[in-house]
C-alpha cells in the first residue's frame, strides 16, 4: 500500500519550516497543516491535510499506512500544536464546589489548573473525559475507570 500511496503526495518542509504538500499531478501546496478528525479516540486514523483557508488538500486514513517520513512530519506537526496532557491521576481538589484548583499528575509531570464549573468536564464516549481548565487547557482521563481509586473518588464528586 505504501507504494499506492507515495504516488498519492509527497510531504516535506521547505527553508521556513513549513510543510509543502506536492499531490500527484505535481501541485504544490506550502503551509499545509494537519487536521485530526478524532483527536482522542484514534489519534492516528483520519488525518486530513488542509491548506489555508482550511481547504483539504490530502486525507490520510492511516498512519500506519503512510511512508514513515511522512508519519514523521505530520507527528511532528500535530505535537507542536496540540497540547493535551492525560491525567494519571487526581492528588486532590482545593473544594469539591467550583470554581476549585485540582492538582493532578499528567504525562507530562505535576500540575494545578482552575476548574471554572462542572460543565468544563467532558464525557467522551463511554470512558474518556475532557476537563478544560481556566485558561482553555484540554486535558484527558482516557479512562476514567481505570484510573486510582483515590482520583476516581475525587472525579465521582463532579460527574
Amino acid at each position: 500500500m505504501q507504494s499506492n500511496f507515495q504516488r498519492a503526495f509527497q510531504l516535506r518542509r521547505d527553508a521556513f519550516g513549513k510543510l509543502v504538500l506536492t499531490n500527484a499531478d505535481g501541485e504544490e501546496f506550502v503551509g499545509v497543516t494537519p487536521v485530526r478528525a478524532f483527536p482522542v479516540q484514534a489519534p492516528t486514523r483520519g488525518i486530513s491535510l488542509v491548506r489555508e483557508g482550511g481547504k483539504e488538500v490530502a486525507w490520510i486514513e492511516d498512519l500506519a499506512d503512510v511512508p514513515a517520513g511522512i508519519a514523521a512530519l505530520v507527528t511532528e506537526e500535530l505535537d507542536g500544536r496540540e497540547f493535551m496532557p492525560e491525567i494519571l491521576s487526581i492528588k486532590s481538589v482545593s473544594s469539591f464546589a467550583t470554581p476549585c484548583t485540582w492538582t493532578v499528575n499528567t504525562d507530562r509531570g505535576d500540575t494545578e489548573f482552575v476548574l471554572k464549573g462542572e460543565e468544563d468536564i467532558r464525557r467522551l464516549g463511554t470512558y474518556s473525559l475532557l476537563i478544560a481548565d481556566s485558561h482553555g487547557i484540554h486535558f484527558l482521563i482516557r479512562d476514567m475507570f481505570g484510573i486510582d481509586k483515590g482520583s476516581r473518588k475525587i472525579l465521582d464528586r463532579f460527574l
